[in-house]
């Protein structure tokens, strides 16, 4: 009996910020946190660069990302799939 085996890589669901790079998109990943002292929950965000080959994702869409080999200075990081595409402005 064979098992699908579980991806020891991250992945992080984020909103594309910017797309005008060629094959790369920017990702805003936000998180909820409990402030240590203060008791409230504050939103950290962080933001990625992914590869996107087909410059298929677009400024607004909520993407997933899963973390990957360098393949430049500072992505490492691999659009993988649609998760809601943006809506109409």
């Amino acid at each position: 009996m064979t098992e699908a085996k579980k991806s020891l890589k991250r992945t992080l669901v984020g909103k594309v910020v910017s797309d005008k790079r060629a094959k790369t998109v920017t990702v805003l990943v936000e998180r909820s946190v409990k402030h240590p002292i203060y008791d409230k929950i504050v939103v950290k965000s962080s933001k990625y660069h992914a590869h996107d080959e087909n410059g298929e994702y677009k400024l607004g869409d909520t993407i997933e990302i899963t973390e990957s080999r360098p393949l430049s200075k500072t992505k490492n990081w691999v659009a993988t799939r649609l998760v809601q595409k943006a809506g109409l402005v």
